[in-house]
């Protein structure tokens, strides 16, 4: 039997994140999500530290922590993570982290 995923959690970090001036500024792309997070890749060649995946999860405080991943074949290798963000703060803790405008 196949269990659905409830995306509400997801669509919602994407709205508080730019929604698609996010995705336009950033080139995110192959967006992934579970109950209660979003993950998406980058272009690699574009972030600093070749940060090519982000996580970003809505954890039991309502804050978000977020995973910055580099992966490359069958290696993942983590880069940072940020625990306790507010949800005003989401954008911009990735774009500073990544080092790319998430908007214009």
């Amino acid at each position: 039997m196949e269990t659905k995923t409830d995306k509400t959690v997801a669509v919602e970090i994407l709205r508080q994140m730019g929604g698609n001036r996010f995705i336009a500024m950033t080139g995110a792309r192959n967006f992934f999500c579970d109950n209660n997070s979003i993950g998406f890749r980058l272009p690699g060649t574009m972030t600093r530290d070749r940060i090519n995946f982000v996580k970003v999860t809505l954890n039991s405080m309502d804050t978000y922590d977020i995973e910055f991943k580099n992966i490359r074949g069958d290696k993942i290798k983590d880069v940072d993570s940020y625990e306790g963000i507010y949800n005003d703060g989401l954008e911009a803790a990735i774009g500073r982290r990544v080092g790319m405008a998430t908007r214009l």
